[in-house]
């Protein structure tokens, strides 16, 4: 705007006499330009000198001056400095700029925040459920879930930890409203003056709105929504509340989420009792977990904690020295938890929760039947022998399961090292069981009438195109079946196998404990079917319990948070699974194997035990399982890849199971492996008239006469029946009472074999014995019946049908005369697992008719086999001479 003052416009002017006109604007002589104010410069003196000479002082156009205003007319108001303006521009602009943003920004949190479900359906959602497992004594063995920790309250923990996490993360949380602005605008300066985004600017509140509600993605509008959950959380929660959200559901790394599961994890202890330093350290980590945390990169981890309990003095939560004193000094190493055999337990105890009670929607308690003493001891004996022998025979892995003999799980390992690898090579690996299997080949044998003491050819054959082959090479021709069990011959083993047919072995096995699918071929036999060492395990406790079936247990109880019960284990399981004569044969063979056959490297002083080895082809797979009056246990060993070794399973397994065997049986009270022999059981047996070599008639009863031996000794037993009860005395020689019969007999029936015996020596009839060796030296007539009650021809001394006395049938099962079965009971029943006609006797005890399973006059042949069939017995050290107990 231009501005044209005259003398007359000034305040109390009066007008000039004989002034001239004034020059035209638009020039000529002596004409000037008009002066421009400029900003800054006063323009109140500026003067037009301009006159006109003569001129009619009404001025160019003719018209007169306006008279001035008189008190009204005002001074000129200075124009202000250019720079005043632009200042004021610059905050004009800037407001305006403001409230354009603040219009803006109000549009995107509208926008964003309508793309959230309504508020009033905002809920904190259910923490995922925990699973803590518990030793049998209560001790923790680990958590389990998708967070792998329990929630622990805000009160329950040590100031310094909430502290910690405060002074690392946000400062300022107990300040803002949810949002920090102070906070995005340093963050917001920094990353400019770095040329990049230098930090986060989330508050703890923030942290807690995305784990709660949002995904992970970095965009505007997750921000936006984030803020917006950030600000509902701080109007409807405390700050202790979202404090402890927050640090229940903080991801902390290496698998674990919360305060709980990071202490448990990285210093075995729970959160409630973390030390300053332990607390800095689990804060410093939370920025970045897999870069920070202690397990994987113990220096980061050590200066983060550095920084964290500086920042811990510098808000005043500890002082200088506080701070200096919990620090790790750089050289030192990081003191972390290291996963244990335990780990594996607890993998296997969650896979099993499902089952158990069904789907997890809160907190459960676990308890385990695990002795954490037998659980350590067995981890430290693994991994010792797998360092310091496995560089020597090529392994690098190993398994151990132990249970007591009604299947309670008491340890198991795993593997060497948990942390380098969770595959648990107990439970969820499969593997040949080698030997181990044939235990089960053997009983299949025994109970279709083999004995311990048959005789089988031990020489190379061959069958449908399949021939085994011993693992050494050589050939012990006619051995028994003790023997071929004890040195492990897979000629022996195979003969059985093809005679009592796969099907059956297979049915055995199962009937025993395992579970693993098995195809019905021949070489079953030889243990080429994989299964996994639990349940090769279990299926040997028949063994040692005295023929009950188990079903291997490892929980005990379940019970919610607050106690309400969930599941309650039971005794409930199989039932007897052996016949007690069959199971005395099978300890009798098992025995054998440690004594003096591929076993004997194993060794538990002072204990009756028995067990067999295992191994399979180029020694990829080596094991021993064996067994005790109280426990049984497996181990394994070999590579995951399966590569070849040099171990067999009667050296390091071996080994290993009478190191842990040692340990677990310390402060328990020895007691011999139940129906392991004939010891202490009452044999049933006939009398025999010595002039007439016919069976004794009692002439008060009409019935024959029985007397009861010791099996242990062949000696008679004075016997008598309760008149009250009917149950069967004997004497006891020590205090010469009569005592139940079946007291000392470890709860076995007597063993009714129907061997005649001459009443006044107590000798079997018709047999004398080399009283050097013990064995049969020649027969001098007369019946001979073997312990399963097959009549043998002492003439040749093969089993024979046999008719004794006045066409007198013996039953081969018990000795006693066939009774007619046209006796006023009517027809004999079928036995439904032999499919043929049952057997009426009478029991010696009660003098009663009964019916018992019927059976073959001799053991059946094997399939296309000479297997020679004959009752001598060998002695136990033959095999020695040709292998040297150096078999599988």
């Amino acid at each position: 705007m231009d501005f044209r003052i005259s003398a007359d416009d000034r305040v109390g002017s009066q007008p000039a006499k004989g002034r001239k006109p004034q020059a035209k604007a638009h020039g000529g002589k002596g004409r000037t330009s008009r002066v421009e104010p400029t900003m800054g410069h006063s323009v109140g003196v500026f003067v037009d000198d301009e006159r006109s000479g003569g001129g009619s002082p009404n001025g160019p156009g003719g018209k007169p001056p306006r008279a001035p205003r008189r008190g009204k007319a005002q001074p000129k108001k200075p124009r202000r400095s250019r720079a005043g303006g632009f200042l004021m521009g610059l905050l004009w602009w800037g407001f305006v700029a403001c409230l354009w943003g603040g219009i803006a920004v109000i549009g995107v949190i509208v926008y964003f925040g309508a793309q959230l479900p309504s508020s009033n359906t905002w809920a904190i959602p259910d923490r995922p459920p925990n699973i803590r497992i518990l030793a049998a004594d209560g001790s923790l063995i680990s958590n389990r879930g998708q967070t792998g920790g329990e929630a622990v309250t805000y009160r329950e923990l040590p100031y310094y930890v909430p502290a910690a996490i405060i002074a690392s993360e946000d400062r300022r949380y107990m300040n803002h409203f949810g949002v920090d602005p102070i906070g995005l605008i340093s963050v917001a300066l920094e990353s400019v003056q770095a040329g990049d985004v230098t930090r986060g600017a989330s508050t703890i509140t923030q942290q807690v709105a995305k784990n709660l509600f949002l995904t992970p993605d970095q965009t505007l509008g997750r921000k936006v929504q984030e803020a917006i959950l950030a600000v509902w959380l701080e109007q409807n929660y405390t700050k202790e509340e979202i404090l402890e959200l927050y640090m229940n559901r903080v991801h902390f790394g290496s698998g674990t989420t919360g305060i709980e599961a990071a202490a448990q994890t990285y210093f075995g202890i729970s959160a409630r009792n973390l030390s300053l330093g332990q607390a800095a350290m689990l804060a410093g980590i939370l920025p970045a977990p897999s870069a920070y945390n202690p397990k994987s990169h113990p220096d980061r981890a050590i200066e983060r904690q550095r920084l964290a309990l500086a920042a811990m003095a510098r808000e005043g939560y500890i002082t200088t020295e506080e701070a200096q004193a919990a620090q790790i000094d750089p050289s030192q190493s990081v003191r972390t938890r290291v996963a244990g055999s335990e780990d594996y337990v607890a993998d296997w105890v969650e896979s099993l929760m499902t089952a158990y009670i069904g789907e997890i929607e809160s907190d459960v308690v676990v308890q385990t039947t695990i002795d954490f003493k037998m659980q350590k001891d067995a981890e430290f004996i693994v991994k010792e022998m797998v360092a310091s022998e496995g560089p020597k025979r090529g392994f690098n892995q190993g398994a151990l399961v132990a249970m007591d003999v009604d299947g309670t799980v008491r340890a198991m390992v795993g593997g060497v090292d948990y942390q380098a690898s969770q595959y648990n090579r107990a439970v969820t690996a499969k593997r040949q069981p080698g030997s181990t299997f044939k235990p089960f080949v053997y009983l299949a044998a025994m109970e279709k009438g083999y004995t311990p003491d048959t005789l089988a050819e031990d020489a190379q054959f061959e069958y449908n195109g399949w021939s085994p082959r011993n693992a050494s090479g050589k050939y012990a021709g006619t051995v028994t079946l003790r023997q071929g069990l004890a040195y492990s011959l897979n000629t022996i083993t195979a003969r059985l196998a093809i005679d009592v047919t796969p099907q059956a072995v297979i049915d055995v096995a199962t009937r025993m404990g395992i579970s693993s699918a098995l195809t019905a071929v021949p070489s079953i036999a030889l243990g080429t079917q994989e299964v996994n060492l639990l349940e090769l395990t279990s299926a040997y406790a028949p063994f040692a319990n005295g023929g009950f079936g188990v079903i291997p247990n490892v929980i005990t109880r379940i019970e919610a948070k607050d106690g309400t019960e969930l599941y309650q284990s039971s005794d409930a399981g199989p039932g007897r699974v052996i016949a007690p004569n069959i199971l005395a044969e099978m300890n009798d063979m098992l025995k054998t194997a440690v004594e003096v056959g591929t076993g004997k490297g194993a060794n538990l002083g002072g204990w009756d035990f028995a067990g067999k080895t295992g191994t399979t082809q180029d020694a990829k797979d080596a094991l021993f399982v064996g067994y005790t009056s109280a426990m049984v246990t497996g181990v394994w060993l070999g590579n995951d890849d399966a590569t070849k070794t040099t171990l067999s399973g009667g050296n390091v397994p071996a080994a290993i199971w009478s190191e842990f065997m040692t340990k677990a049986h310390a402060g328990k009270q020895i007691a011999a492996i139940p129906g392991g022999s004939y010891e202490g059981q009452l044999v049933a047996q006939q009398m025999l008239d010595p002039a007439t070599g016919q069976v004794a008639i009692d002439p008060a009863t009409g019935q024959p006469m029985t007397q009861y031996i010791d099996a242990g000794t062949g000696q008679p037993v004075q016997t008598t029946t309760d008149p009250a009860t009917g149950q069967l005395l004997r004497l006891d020689p020590a205090t010469g009472q009569y005592v139940p019969a079946t007291a000392t007999a470890a709860a076995n029936q007597p063993i009714q074999t129907g061997e005649m015996v001459d009443p006044n020596t107590g000798m079997p009839v018709g047999q004398q014995i080399d009283p050097a060796t013990g064995m049969p030296i020649g027969n001098t007539g007369g019946m001979l019946v073997d312990a399963n009650g097959v009549q043998i021809d002492p003439a040749t001394g093969m089993p024979v049908g046999q008719v004794v006395g006045a066409g007198q049938a013996i039953d081969p099962v018990t000795g006693y005369p066939l009774q007619g079965q046209t006796n006023g009971v009517g027809p004999a029943p079928i036995d439904a697992n032999t499919g043929l006609p049952m057997t009426l006797v009478v029991d010696p005890a009660t003098g009663q008719q009964v019916w018992v399973p019927s059976a073959a006059a001799q053991p059946p042949a094997p399939l296309g086999q000479p297997v020679p069939i004959e009752n001598e017995r060998s002695q136990r050290t033959l095999m020695d001479l040709i292998f040297g107990g150096q078999q599988n």
